[in-house]
C-alpha cells in the first residue's frame, strides 16, 4: 500500500520516531533529487516502495511519513551529475546508508553491484554502473529511542583518578569460560556479571572500547579469507555495530549498547569510544559508493586538486572534510548523540591530526576545535587525541589544545627503550615518569594531559615487547612487510618461545618492570586488555585483520601471577595520591618541611647534577617522592598528604647497590615493591637513612616511609 507522506522538518537530520509516524531528513547539497526507499524485510532484493522526496530547506532533503514505525528498513538513492573529474558521484542505482542512521541492519555483502562504476572497466572510476545495489547493500533501520535507564548516574571520574582499560567487545569475551556461549564476543558479554567483576577487581575505571560504529570489512581482506577485526574503518557514526549484539537486526544492538553502559556505571567504570573522524569506509576513487560519496562526494571528502582523486591523510583512501559546515555538524551530531543518547563518558579521536588540518597543516585553532570548545556537551567530557596521522607535519604530541589529553607516544618510545637498555638520556626519562611537562606545562595544560601506555592495540602486546626483536605478521598475508618495524622491542635472548627459564625469568621481570613504571608515573595510565594476563599474538604487531585466536584473550592460559602483580599495582596507585598528581612539581622545598617535593639522586645517595641527566650510557636513578608536597586540596579543601616513596630504578645489566639519601629525607623505609623478587607486600623490610640496598639488575625497588605526618588532614 501506497504511503501518506507529508512535508516534515529538515531537523532533526537522520530518522525520527515521534511516536505516530517518522520524519527523515538527510544532507545533499549537490543532488537534484532524493529517493526514500523502504524495505519490508531484510529478504527483499528491492524496497518495497520508493518515495521521491519533495521538500528541500538549506540543502536537507526531508519527509514525514506518518504510521511508520521503529523496525522500518529504509535507504536512500541520491539523484544528480555523475561527473567524477569535477568531484561528483551521485548514481540513484546505488542505495545508501542513511549518515544518521541510528541503527544498521547488516554487515556489506561484497558484490561489484556496489561500486558506482563499472569494475574491470577500461576507464576505470570514470565508467557508469547501472546495476541496482540494493540487494547487497545494508539497510539503515528506524530505531526506538526509549531505553529505562533506571536513573543511570555517569561516574564523572576526574583525570588524575583515571586509570584506561583499552579493550575490544569481541576480543575480551570470545573465549571466556564463564561467560554464556551466546552472550560472547557482545555487548552483552561485556555487560555480564563475570566480565564486570574482573574489571573491578582489576581495578581499572574506565574501558576504552575499540571502534563500535557500525564498519565495513574491506573487500580486499574478504577476498583472502581476512576479517577487519580493529574495525576502523567506520561507515555509521550513529549505530553500534552490529556484528557485536544478541538482539538482532531491528535496531535492538541499540538497546544491548546502552545495557552495556548502564551496567558498566553501576560498577562505577566509564565508558570512552574510540571513534575514527578522519576517514569512512569508502576508500578512494575506485572504492564502493555506499553512503557519503553517493549522497554528496565533494561535501563529505577532501579532494586533491585534480578533483578526481581524494586527500588521504590517513592511509586509507579518503579524509572526511572536517572544515565543511554539514560535516563539521555531523561529527558534533555524532558525538552528542553518544553522549547524551547512549551515556558514554568521553571518546579517543583516531588519527586526530587529521581532524584538526584545515588546508594541508596541522592548525591547533581549527574549526574542529573551536566547536568542541563552545559545546556544552562535549566540551564536559573526556577527550582524547591520537596527536599524529601519516601526513607532513601529522606528529602533533603534545600540541593540542586545553581539554584535551593525548596519547603520550614519546612516553611509550622513552621507557621501551629504558628497559631494553638502549642508549637514552636519563633526562627525558624523569620527564616522561613525572607528566612530560616539556610537552603539556607551557601551554597551562597539567600531568593528566599525558595518557601514557607501553603498549596499544597497534603494535607487540607487552608480553611480545619482551619476547620478539622482530613483527612476524606473516599471517596477515603482506609477506610481513606490514606493520611498524622498529619498535623498541628486546627479546631477552631468544626470538619467540623459549625453554630456558633464565630467559622466562627475565621476560617476567621486565613485564613487571614496564607495569611498574607505567602505574608508578605521574599522568594517566593505558593497560591494554590482556598484557595483565600475559597475552600473545605470536609476535604479530599488525593484527587488525585477525579476527582469531591471535587477537582474542585467551583466559584458560592466563598468567596468574602476573594478574596479581596487576591488581596490587593498580590499587597501590588510588591509594596513594603521591602518583596521581593533579600539579606539576616544583622541585623546591616544602614550606615547615624543607624538603623538596621531588628530589633525584645517583645510586651514591648524591642529588644528581646537571652533568649526570645528559650521560647517554646512565641506566640507573633514585626519585624521592615528597608525600607533604601534594600542592593540590580535596573537594572540602582538605590538604593532600601521603606516605613519602623512594623509588630506584636499575636499568643496567648488572645489580647495584643504592645509597639512601641523608635523614632528613626519611629515617626509616620500607621495601613495598620488588619487580625482581616478585615482591609487593605491606610488612616489607625496614631500611635506615644512609644505608645501602642491593637492587638486582633491570628492576625497580619501591620502598615507603612508614611515618605519615600525624597532623595533617589526609584526603586520599
Amino acid at each position: 500500500m501506497k504511503q501518506k507522506v507529508f512535508p516534515g522538518e529538515a531537523y532533526p537530520l537522520g530518522a525520527t520516531w515521534y511516536g505516530k509516524g517518522v520524519n527523515f531528513a538527510v544532507f545533499a547539497e549537490n543532488a537534484d533529487g532524493m529517493d526514500l526507499c523502504l524495505f519490508d524485510s531484510l529478504d527483499s532484493k528491492v524496497e518495497d516502495e520508493r518515495i521521491p522526496i519533495q521538500e528541500v530547506s538549506h540543502h536537507v532533503w526531508h519527509a514525514y511519513v506518518p504510521g511508520m514505525k521503529p523496525g522500518q528498513l529504509y535507504g536512500y538513492r541520491a539523484h544528480g551529475p555523475f561527473d567524477p573529474l569535477n568531484g561528483l558521484r551521485h548514481n540513484p542505482n546505488k542505495l545508501l546508508i542513511d549518515p544518521y542512521a541510528k541503527a544498521i541492519s547488516s554487515p556489506v555483502v561484497w558484490n561489484n553491484a556496489l561500486f558506482g562504476y563499472i569494475m574491470g572497466h577500461p576507464d576505470e572510476d570514470l565508467s557508469f554502473s547501472d546495476v541496482d545495489s540494493a540487494p547487497f547493500a545494508p539497510r539503515s533501520v528506524v530505531i526506538d529511542p526509549r531505553f529505562d535507564w533506571k536513573g543511570d548516574k555517569k561516574p564523572k571520574i576526574p583525570y588524575h583518578k583515571t586509570i584506561i582499560y583499552e579493550t575490544h567487545i569481541k576480543g575480551f569475551t570470545q573465549t571466556h569460560p564463564d561467560i554464556p556461549e551466546e552472550l560472547r564476543g557482545t555487548y552483552a558479554g561485556i555487560a555480564h556479571p563475570v566480565s564486570i567483576q574482573y574489571l573491578k577487581s582489576l581495578g581499572i575505571t574506565a574501558v576504552e572500547l575499540m571502534p563500535v560504529h557500525h564498519f565495513i570489512v574491506d573487500k580486499i581482506l574478504k577476498d583472502k579469507g581476512l576479517d577487519n577485526y580493529w574495525g576502523y574503518n567506520t561507515i555509521g557514526y550513529f549505530a553500534p555495530d552490529i556484528r557485536y549484539s544478541t538482539r538482532g537486526t531491528m535496531g535492538g544492538q541499540v538497546y544491548e549498547f546502552k545495557t552495556m553502559v548502564r551496567e558498566l556505571h553501576k560498577a562505577n567504570i566509564e565508558v570512552i569510544l574510540d571513534v575514527v573522524y578522519n576517514h569512512t569506509a569508502e576508500g578512494n576513487h575506485l572504492g564502493p559508493t555506499l553512503c557519503f560519496r553517493g549522497l554528496d562526494n565533494s561535501s563529505y571528502y577532501r579532494l586533491t586538486e585534480n578533483r578526481r582523486y581524494y586527500m588521504d591523510y590517513t592511509g586509507t583512501g579518503n579524509t572526511l572534510n572536517a572544515r565543511m559546515p554539514a560535516v563539521l555538524r555531523l561529527i558534533m551530531d555524532s558525538l552528542r548523540y553518544w553522549i547524551l543518547d547512549m551515556h558514554v563518558d568521553g571518546f579517543r579521536f583516531d588519527l586526530a591530526a587529521t581532524l584538526a588540518r584545515e588546508l594541508h597543516e596541522v592548525d591547533r585553532l581549527s574549526a574542529f576545535f573551536d566547536v568542541i570548545h563552545q559545546d556544552p556537551v562535549i566540551s564536559q567530557v573526556k577527550l582524547i587525541a591520537e596527536p599524529w596521522d601519516i601526513g607532513e607535519g601529522g606528529y602533533q604530541v603534545g600540541k593540542f589544545p586545553l581539554g584535551w589529553a593525548e596519547w603520550n607516544g614519546k612516553y611509550r618510545d622513552c621507557i621501551r627503550d629504558y628497559w631494553r637498555g638502549a642508549d637514552s638520556m636519563l633526562a627525558e626519562f624523569a620527564e616522561r615518569f613525572t607528566g612530560s611537562s616539556d610537552l603539556y606545562k607551557a601551554d597551562y595544560r597539567r600531568p593528566t594531559a599525558s595518557i601514557n601506555f607501553v603498549t596499544a592495540h597497534d603494535g607487540f602486546t607487552l608480553h611480545d615487547l619482551v619476547s620478539y626483536n622482530e613483527k612476524h605478521n606473516e599471517a596477515n598475508g603482506e609477506n610481513n612487510s606490514d606493520g611498524e618495524t622498529h619498535n623498541r622491542s628486546w627479546n631477552c635472548g631468544a626470538e619467540g618461545n623459549t625453554d630456558d627459564p633464565e630467559i622466562i625469568n627475565l621476560r617476567n621481570k621486565q613485564k613487571r618492570n614496564f607495569l611498574t613504571t607505567l602505574l608508578l608515573s605521574q599522568g594517566v595510565p593505558m593497560l591494554v586488555s590482556g598484557d595483565e594476563i600475559g597475552k600473545t599474538q605470536r609476535g604479530n604487531n599488525n593484527a587488525y585483520c585477525q579476527d582469531n585466536e591471535i587477537s582474542w584473550l585467551d583466559w584458560t592460559s592466563a598468567d596468574k601471577d602476573l594478574l596479581a602483580f596487576t591488581q596490587k599495582l593498580i590499587q597501590f596507585r588510588r591509594k596513594h595520591p603521591n602518583f596521581r598528581r593533579r600539579l606539576w612539581f616544583r622541585g623546591m622545598p616544602i614550606k615547615g618541611a624543607g624538603v623538596e617535593d621531588i628530589a633525584w639522586f645517583l645510586p651514591e645517595g648524591l642529588e644528581m647534577s646537571e652533568e649526570n641527566w645528559s650521560h647517554d650510557f646512565a641506566k640507573s636513578l633514585a626519585i624521592f617522592l615528597n608525600g607533604e608536597g601534594i600542592r593540590t586540596v580535596g573537594p572540602k579543601g582538605e590538604r593532600t598528604v601521603d606516605h613519602s616513596f623512594y623509588l630506584m630504578f636499575n636499568g643496567h645489566y648488572e645489580g647495584l647497590d643504592f645509597k639512601l639519601p641523608s635523614r632528613k629525607y626519611g629515617g626509616r623505609w620500607k621495601k613495598v615493591i620488588d619487580t625482581h623478587e616478585n615482591l609487593f607486600t605491606d610488612d616489607g623490610q625496614i631500611y635506615k637513612h644512609d644505608e645501602s640496598i642491593h637492587v638486582q639488575s633491570r628492576s625497580v625497588v619501591l620502598l615507603m616511609n612508614p611515618r605519615i605526618n600525624p597532623h595533617a588532614r589526609k584526603n586520599r
